[in-house]
């Protein structure tokens, strides 16, 4: 890997900057789109939003002049604009050209349509960074098996907290430093009981959709974003739901210890959430090397033998084009998950649903996530979350409740489900070919 500035700057230089595709120009994607405008070497050349308003102005507001910014209709035309190095704004990912981008950047945090634009990207031949975490932690393995064909790179973004915790993780195992457990700051109260009602006050002051809002109140994304490092790192939620402890800083290397060793875990090797230490991200790491430890203890790190590793904030969509530039210029990879899947986000009934009733997916009114081991939810027959949205249920499920396979008809003319059952398929032919 080369120096990532001095080589943005020479594709600068050669009037050869790397042309990103953002899909969704809400939060993330707005912040994103600045992003790219004040990093040499990088631009912004379109930008995908139902709302072309809102897509103008993402890219206005980065200081885009406007005679600068057209609407195109077709591929055509948007290959067009860029060519002519403009800015074109479209409503479809699906006028993304070939020619033209060299990588595309999902933001919209909808399973079904981070599914077919990832889908749409790798046909393209083009790299695939998810802030779409949602997508991920669903189809993430068959994506990424894909991606590998077509000789791109597909990765989650650095700076979201699952991307930042696995750095973190990576580091601490790259020192020779076993990871007792990891995680991140929960931002938000938790409500598992939110609906997009109960927070649109708070979400419309702070620029974000009462869903997507509402899924980080109800615990949703914290779950997703775990189920995210979980897969990527082999740690596994310890319980269902996880323990969602209140700490400090402080207090995470003598709490996330053995039992009898005066901590609260059953067994090490595991990803957790903490109300206190927002918005950074930990990891509780341990060595048996007394090198190691006594230089520890010379560094001022603690007095072991488990120490804390703390990165007080994740700068989100704002590190995203280091994950897009290190695709494009190296080939490399954030965050991809494993090849044998560790952990599940299931759908859990925020209420009682009743025969007949549609699920109407993540930061809705219907259901919420939670996560547990993979092994658990295959042996209770629980559904992803990412699957659930236009499910009809066919039988009842009390509040609380994790939903079922058996429980719902899924959306029949969802990529999304189909990519899912390709992904189990895919990887049921390996566990028999290696058994």
């Amino acid at each position: 890997m080369g120096n990532l500035l001095r080589d943005l700057e020479q594709r600068e230089a050669n009037n050869h900057p790397i042309s990103v595709a953002i899909i969704g120009a809400g939060q993330m994607g707005r912040g994103l789109v600045a992003g790219l405008v004040a990093i040499t070497g990088m631009r912004p050349s379109m930008v995908i939003d139902v709302d072309l308003t809102r897509a103008r102005d993402a890219l206005i507001h980065a200081g885009i002049a406007s005679s600068t910014i057209f609407t195109a209709t077709d591929v055509q035309e948007a290959r067009e604009i860029i060519a002519r190095g403009d800015f074109a704004v479209v409503k479809d990912y699906r006028q993304i050209p070939k020619e033209g981008i060299d990588a595309v950047v999902e933001a919209t945090g909808v399973p079904e349509i981070g599914a077919r634009a990832a889908l749409d990207a790798i046909a393209r031949h083009q790299h695939i960074i998810m802030l779409n975490v949602e997508t991920d932690v669903t189809i993430g393995r068959i994506l990424s098996k894909l991606s590998q064909q077509a000789g791109v790179v597909y990765s989650v973004s650095a700076g979201d907290e699952p991307g930042a915790t696995v750095e973190m993780v990576e580091f601490a195992r790259t020192m020779g430093f076993r990871v007792i457990a990891a995680g991140k700051g929960k931002n938000n109260t938790l409500d598992f009981d939110a609906t997009p009602d109960t927070v649109r006050e708070e979400a419309e002051s702070k620029g974000a959709s009462g869903h997507m809002f509402c899924s980080f109140v109800d615990g949703t994304k914290t779950m997703v974003e775990m189920t995210a490092v979980a897969n990527a790192t082999g740690l596994q939620p310890e319980c269902r739901g996880m323990r969602g402890l209140h700490l400090s800083v402080d207090q995470l290397a003598t709490t996330f210890a053995l039992q009898e060793q005066g901590g609260v875990l059953s067994r090490t090797g595991i990803v957790d959430f903490v109300h206190g230490i927002a918005p950074g991200v930990f990891a509780v790491v341990t060595t048996d090397n007394e090198v190691i430890m006594d230089n520890m203890v010379y560094l001022k790190t603690g007095a072991g033998p488990q120490w804390t590793l703390y990165r007080p904030y994740h700068l989100a969509n704002l590190e995203t084009p280091h994950t897009v530039a290190k695709a494009v210029l190296y080939h490399d990879v954030c965050l991809q998950p494993l090849q044998r899947p560790v952990a599940e986000t299931v759908a859990v009934a925020k209420r009682d649903l009743h025969a007949g009733s549609v699920i109407d997916g993540i930061g809705g009114y219907t259901v919420r996530g939670e996560i547990m081991t993979y092994q658990e939810a295959c042996a209770g027959d629980a559904l992803p979350i990412g699957v659930a949205e236009g499910a009809t249920l066919l039988n009842p499920v009390p509040k609380g409740h994790v939903v079922r396979w058996a429980d719902v008809q899924l959306k029949k003319d969802s990529m999304v489900v189909a990519l899912r059952r390709l992904q189990t398929l895919w990887l049921d032919e390996e566990v028999h070919a290696k058994s």
